[in-house]
């Protein structure tokens, strides 16, 4: 979404490094990563794992929340019935909507 949500995302992780943001149109971002498109990447969040599975989306947020000591419990949610389709729907929103949304305004 923006700059200061990315900071504050990558302040939440548990440990340094553990998560690293990275600019969809940016250099290191296609060297490192040429197997996301532009496309793909402008349209949901891409999250890659350590063992190189990517995840999209609203895919991503229960690891993303893994990786948030204080917000980990709520990845559990993601499990009950009905939760990814939902999740889903209100990523899309949330995407669709990111620059009304965002602080970088």
């Amino acid at each position: 979404m923006c700059r200061a949500s990315a900071l504050w995302l990558m302040r939440l992780a548990i440990t340094g490094g553990e998560l690293e943001i990275l600019p969809c149109r940016s250099a290191p971002r296609r060297a490192r990563f040429p197997e996301i498109s532009d496309e793909a990447c402008m349209t949901a969040m891409q999250l890659v794992l350590p063992d190189g599975r990517t995840l999209t989306g609203a895919d991503a947020v229960p690891e993303l929340l893994h990786r948030i000591g204080w917000l980990s419990w709520l990845a559990t949610a993601f499990a009950l019935p009905g939760a990814r389709p939902l999740a889903r729907r209100v990523y899309a929103w949330v995407a669709k909507n990111r620059m009304r949304l965002s602080c970088d305004r």
